[in-house]
């Protein structure tokens, strides 16, 4: 990790490893922990709560001027001067996989200046693996510097995904994307947390990464990691301005553009021709088998 590190990512450094205390402690115990659902398959605990308090605490004690972005207490605006500062925060993305033991979920802390992502912090308290990156000045794994993964095929390449699971999340839209991607690379995962999703694709872990239904708190951290790492994200048609789109791509730029020439048609964003190709596609997989060519 660079020696001197911006004051603002060590501030955001220092909040997400409290948070990490606050979630390493409560799962030593996680049957305990009060759980509530925000929607159907949708969960909440008080160590959401917890950390995302204990975050905004740190933050705004340095950087009182500035505004929040987080997924349980919403949006509070900055003042004066530090209004176009905002921490984009998802104090503990996984929590289904919280809740339940199973260990892949993390603390994701962004800052954005502007338009532009300038800072992101992504800490895994299971590993004690801290992400972090600075706009211009590269992408971390601890003290390792990261790189995107180099494969150029996308037969060659692990991707992650992540399943819809909510009520009226796209199912059959995201099931053809991912029958067109399965049988086209090495394997599929899901791990079950967007946001190390992303970073996993930043330290070259993974090959790439796509997801309908994202919020800003799942992505705006991993999103520059990719970037600073030498990948490129955006949505399913490859636009970089895709932070509240509810899209998600990330890989390197040869496999990006490969999987954008499959996902594209699926966004909401497609073109006219895209969304032909897609009708044809459905069409295709809906139609009954021909058999004419079959032996009698």
């Amino acid at each position: 990790m660079s020696s001197t590190l911006h004051p603002m990512l060590n501030v955001a450094i220092k909040a997400a490893r409290l948070a990490g205390t606050i979630i390493n402690r409560a799962a030593l115990d996680v049957e305990s922990v009060r759980v509530s659902a925000k929607q159907t398959n949708d969960f909440v605990t008080e160590i959401d709560q917890a950390a995302e308090a204990a975050i905004i605490d740190t933050l705004l004690s340095a950087y009182p001027e500035h505004a929040i972005w987080a997924e349980e207490s919403g949006r509070r605006a900055g003042k004066h001067g530090g209004a176009d500062h905002v921490w984009i925060i998802d104090p503990l993305d996984g929590t289904t996989n919280f809740i339940h033991g199973f260990p892949v979920y993390c603390v994701s802390i962004a800052l954005m200046v502007g338009k532009r992502l300038e800072q992101a912090v992504i800490y895994d308290p299971s590993r004690n693996d801290l992400f972090c990156a600075t706009r211009g000045r590269g992408a971390y794994l601890n003290d390792r510097r990261l790189r995107v993964a180099k494969r150029i095929g996308l037969r060659d390449c692990l991707l992650s995904t992540g399943f819809p699971f909510r009520p009226g999340d796209s199912f059959q839209t995201y099931l053809h994307m991912l029958s067109e991607v399965m049988p086209r690379c090495a394997g599929v995962r899901r791990p079950g947390s967007a946001a190390l999703d992303l970073a996993y694709v930043a330290a070259g872990f993974t090959d790439g990464f796509f997801e309908l239904g994202l919020s800003p708190w799942d992505v705006a951290a991993g999103a520059l990691l990719v970037t600073e790492a030498g990948g490129l994200v955006g949505n399913f048609t490859g636009d970089s301005n895709f932070l509240e789109q509810k899209e998600c791509l990330a890989a390197n730029p040869k496999i990006y553009g490969q999987l954008v020439g499959i996902t594209a048609k699926y966004s909401k964003f497609a073109s006219a021709g895209e969304k032909a190709a897609l009708r044809q596609t459905a069409a295709a997989a809906t139609a009954p088998p021909d058999d004419s060519a079959a032996p009698l």
